[in-house]
């Protein structure tokens, strides 16, 4: 499994939680940053376990390669996670939409983004050595939203100062239930066969039969369909991509 660095604990702690026979390959968080890099990175360890006479799949949801990873797995035949960006893993689609539908100008943080933010972001953007240039890099962000998915008092800390820095509202969003529900099953189609391959545009689309509280709706652009979480009453979350 060829996986962003930014999610690789949990997917190791998930995988070896159920039991799964997988070979963890992390690419660097920082690939997304230059994210017209990562369908390059992923071909080439997609490409060395194919040669090896292993399966491969990719653990990214598309991530800012505007349909290069789709292309990728349509050629090879492999399979990606469904998303435009891990935030829909953490905290369904549905919610992530709501929440830029609400303010456009929100900045999300995942645990791994808070606890790496000064290496990740300020000394990656140089803005460590060039303060200066912080409101060109962020001066039209409105708030600051944080997926929560380990909440502790010393995460809370380090949010806090990120929101310091941009002396915005903090808004702590709790996934860590619904994360930790939503990606084990994103995974585990990854991993059955049949399962669902990358599709476009850059899509939540994907291709599994639906299970027990989830409902497939008709897909965009000729897509397939989708398989995505139904409410308490029944309810489908909208969908970017995705019609209902």
């Amino acid at each position: 499994m060829i996986a962003c660095g930014a999610l690789g604990a949990h997917i190791r702690e998930i995988t070896a939680r159920r039991g799964w026979p997988v070979q963890l390959h992390c690419l660097p968080a920082l690939l997304h940053n230059r994210p017209d890099h990562i369908a390059h990175e992923a071909e080439r360890l997609a490409r060395a376990a194919l040669a090896a006479g292993q399966r491969a799949a990719i653990a990214y949801a598309d991530c800012g390669t505007y349909g290069a990873l789709d292309e990728l797995c349509t050629r090879l035949g492999l399979r990606r996670l469904p998303g435009l960006h891990c935030y829909d893993l953490f905290a369904g689609p549905g919610r992530i939409q709501a929440l830029f539908d609400a303010e456009p100008g929100t900045y999300v943080l995942t645990d791994f983004l808070v606890r790496s933010f000064r290496r990740t972001v300020l000394a990656e953007l140089g803005l460590d050595r060039y303060p200066q240039l912080w409101p060109d890099y962020f001066g039209n962000y409105r708030r600051l939203v944080w997926l929560a998915q380990e909440r502790g008092p010393a995460l809370e800390e380090e949010a806090g100062q990120v929101a310091a820095m941009f002396g915005l509202p903090l808004t702590v969003v709790e996934a860590g239930s619904d994360g930790e529900e939503r990606l084990p099953l994103s995974l585990g189609h990854l991993l059955l066969p049949g399962g669902y391959p990358g599709r476009g545009p850059w899509s939540r689309v994907v291709q599994w039969a639906p299970e027990a509280g989830h409902q497939v709706v008709a897909g965009a652009r000729g897509a397939v369909g989708a398989a995505v979480p139904v409410g308490p009453a029944g309810d489908v979350p909208q969908v970017r991509g995705v019609t209902t």
